[in-house]
């Protein structure tokens, strides 16, 4: 049951519900999915009127469903799933005991999972000579954070489309190739690590990909000096993110966030796009205006989307460049801009909760920049680098 359920007519839609649901009973044992819930079942209230009558019918043939809980009732062997990316988008009455009672997220997968799903993906697959399989796959599971399935399976088709694209380039008659072909016989048929890292470039995490950023192609070489602080950021900021498990082992705690500090001119959004390069992280960039908007509420939720995507894509690095036009005083309720009254100050709030609220911050690290630290609210003296 997915939303072609949803008719034009009045009436339409229940009558296609309640057929699915008399399929269903008339083939036990049976499973009816419901993929993409949130478009089925949406919250009442919230449309054009229609999806409360859709609603209605759902929660009345789930709740007609006996479990022989007495002796005259029939017993039923049907089960309801339902798959929705959006689950708070779905009418809370069908989140309760007795109907969708058992919730399971499906999250980003860890870099375990990512080698097992290319396991699978590149099953029969061979790859060139320069290093052995087993290894490459390892290190395109490291380097692929916050990917998920479809986006490591979108990796292995642009890598094999590199590759034909390379062969095309060396003058082989695509043409002319059979299934009788072997490696033997065109050894360049091989898969190698120029093509897969071609297909990197062309593939962003779906997570990623409403926050595109075009990597920033800046080296620790393409900075003169402060060896120090380039020191430190790898300890502070790539080593926590890179060997999670030595942490943990170690008994130590990463840092949530770390403060760049200098006049301008001094290579603090330089610094911070060479640790993402170096790194290989995921990295959300953030200008601290931007996030502000004249409606009340939304600059919060902007706050709260920016981390939600940085978790989600993890292990990331949220840089706020120009942290003080987000984060100043919040003394005098919020002067100086920022949606007027408390505007400013909700947004920094917000700011402070996602950064250390009731909900932990794995696998994310904030990186900002300023080059005015005295108007930052409990400017601290640790945590920062002074450039």
């Amino acid at each position: 049951m997915n939303g072609s359920v949803v008719g034009k007519y009045l009436g339409e839609s229940e009558a296609a519900i309640r057929k699915v649901f008399a399929e269903a009973r008339k083939n036990q044992p049976a499973v009816v999915l419901m993929d993409e819930a949130d478009a089925i079942a949406p919250k009442r209230g919230e449309g054009d009127g229609n999806e409360g009558r859709i609603v209605s019918t759902i929660l009345m043939e789930m709740d007609g469903m006996s479990y022989g809980d007495s002796e005259s009732a029939e017993v039923v062997k049907l089960v309801v799933v339902a798959a929705t990316s959006r689950p708070n988008a779905i009418d809370q009455a069908l989140r309760r005991p007795g109907r969708f009672d058992r919730e399971v997220e499906i999250g980003t997968p860890n870099v375990d999972s990512r080698r097992e799903i290319l396991e699978i993906l590149t099953r029969g697959v061979d790859f060139s000579n320069e290093q052995p399989k087993e290894a490459t796959i390892e290190a395109l599971a490291a380097k692929t954070h916050g990917f998920v399935g479809a986006d490591l399976e979108a990796v292995v088709r642009m890598a094999f489309t590199s590759a034909l694209k390379r062969l095309e380039q060396d003058h082989l008659d695509l043409s002319t190739l059979t299934l009788n072909d072997t490696l033997e016989t065109h050894p360049q048929l091989l898969l190698r690590g120029e093509d897969i890292d071609t297909a990197l470039k062309d593939v962003r995490p779906t997570a990623m990909r409403e926050i595109f950023l075009e990597p920033p192609k800046v080296r620790w070489s393409d900075i003169g000096g402060q060896e120090e602080v380039k020191q430190r950021l790898r300890e502070a900021v790539e080593w926590p993110l890179t060997h999670p498990e030595v942490f943990s082992r170690l008994g130590g705690t990463p840092r949530k966030g770390l403060l760049l500090y200098g006049p301008p001119g001094c290579s603090k959004t330089l610094t911070a796009k060479a640790l993402a390069t170096e790194a290989g992280l995921n990295f959300m960039a953030v200008k601290g205006p931007e996030l502000f908007n004249m409606y009340l509420g939304e600059s919060e939720r902007a706050v709260r989307e920016v981390f939600r995507k940085a978790r989600a894509a993890s292990p990331s690095i949220i840089f706020f460049d120009e942290i003080d036009a987000l984060s100043a005083s919040r003394e005098g309720g919020g002067r100086g801009g920022g949606g007027g009254g408390g505007g400013k100050t909700n947004v920094l709030t917000t700011l402070l909760n996602e950064m250390d609220g009731i909900e932990d911050l794995k696998g994310v690290t904030i990186l900002a920049a300023t080059n005015r630290p005295e108007i930052i609210v409990h400017f601290p003296s640790h945590g920062s680098i002074d450039l």
